[in-house]
């Protein structure tokens, strides 16, 4: 199997995305960029597996992931696939599988240092923040917790806020 990369994450649902943005924008290394979704999920033994197409391109990823449902900071691992055929890999794993759900999103993406921010408004679900703290492969989960925490601070994100959830069981 394939090397697992790793981050700490944490969602939170919010009821002003601009005053986070606005905050954001403050730390921000990179950004913004916005960037349309649409997650197609798939049954799966394990994990979640889906596929993620990006509106006006033919660019695709497939994505592994396997992670806790807790609300705070947890351990996030992944593999992700980069594929030009959208189409083709969503058909073979709709037969082999099926589909569970499509999320759809607008996302919008800062990097703060080693975190990505995500300000998402989904579809049929309303705002959400998730902080995305890419660890390296000599950082331990505490220090990427510690950081998650740090930026919710900054962030003006509350501990009640946090969801312990993906969009994907939110819908369902």
């Amino acid at each position: 199997m394939p090397r697992m990369n790793r981050n700490v994450e944490i969602k939170a649902a919010v009821s002003d995305l601009a005053a986070v943005r606005r905050r954001a924008e403050e730390f921000a290394d990179g950004g913004p960029t916005v960037l349309e979704q649409e997650d197609t999920f798939f049954a799966c033994p394990h994990g979640r597996l889906k596929l993620r197409r990006f509106a006006g391109s033919s660019q695709a990823e497939l994505i592994y992931y396997e992670r806790s449902s807790v609300s705070g900071p947890k351990e996030s691992r992944y593999i992700v696939y980069p594929t030009s055929d959208a189409e083709g890999l969503r058909a073979v794993l709709s037969a082999a599988l099926g589909v569970r759900g499509v999320v759809r999103k607008t996302r919008t993406l800062y990097l703060i240092g080693q975190t990505r921010v995500h300000l998402d408004e989904v579809e049929g679900l309303g705002q959400f923040v998730e902080l995305e703290v890419v660890l390296h492969p000599e950082q331990g989960v505490g220090e990427g917790q510690a950081i998650a925490r740090r930026l919710m601070t900054e962030l003006c994100i509350l501990p009640e806020q946090l969801v312990e959830r993906a969009y994907i069981d939110l819908l369902a």
